[in-house]
């Protein structure tokens, strides 16, 4: 099955659902533990109807749903479908989906020489290291607990490595998390880069990327 752009993914119009790098989330808001096992049980119906599977973390009083098609490495129709049979079991369960509660962790290390460095990372961690060009510049833990760690190309100037989180969100939440974020005393160093990022600074001067699907190279097929 084809893997969708981002902009077809857009156009879908799946309410209450996020893109995040390679997957659709959102969060469902339970009145309690039972509440959220029941509706577990009924994603995994549907789940086995469909042949799909997504990744389930029940807590107590929500669950975090991730779906995505492994074959193609990011979103197909079949997430799609999934996605909005789970948001009718949602509904009728008389849950609430919250996509403003959702957000994705990624490690960013500024690194001259990748080749270097991606083996010892990856021992640290217990992650893989790539086996495609195509994700030739990350490590990712096989389990999907730990974030993915990509390493951005940099000079060779002091300091020469530096870690910084992404943290990838809905588009309609960016201007929440830069208001948020600038109240605690940040500072926006640049939105040049947007709406694919924008890079702010804490107190002290430690940066954060917050990101978005937008104005980004779509998915090669």
């Amino acid at each position: 099955m084809t893997k969708l752009t981002r902009k077809q993914i857009a156009e879908a119009g799946l309410d209450g659902w996020v893109y995040v790098p390679g997957g659709l989330q959102t969060r469902i808001r339970t009145k309690d533990f039972a509440g959220g096992l029941a509706v577990v049980n009924a994603i995994g119906a549907v789940a086995e109807e469909l042949d799909h599977h997504p990744d389930l973390n029940l807590r107590y009083g929500f669950i975090d749903v991730r779906s995505s098609s492994h074959d193609v490495g990011g979103v197909t129709e079949r997430d799609v479908r999934l996605a909005r049979r789970i948001s009718v079991i949602a509904a009728e369960a008389g849950a609430v989906l919250e996509p403003e509660r959702v957000s994705r962790l990624e490690l960013a290390l500024d690194t001259p020489d990748r080749a270097a460095v991606q083996p010892f990372w990856a021992a640290v961690f217990g992650m893989e290291l790539p086996s495609g060009a195509a994700l030739a510049d990350e490590i990712s833990d096989p389990a999907d607990a730990l974030p993915t760690v990509w390493f951005q190309q940099s000079g060779s100037e002091e300091p020469r490595q530096r870690w910084h989180p992404d943290i990838w969100i809905e588009p309609a939440q960016v201007q929440p998390r830069l208001e948020a974020a600038l109240a605690a005393g940040g500072e926006l160093v640049s939105d040049e880069a947007a709406p694919s990022f924008w890079v702010l600074a804490d107190p002290e001067g430690n940066r954060v990327c917050l990101c978005t699907w937008q104005d980004r190279e779509p998915p090669q097929s």
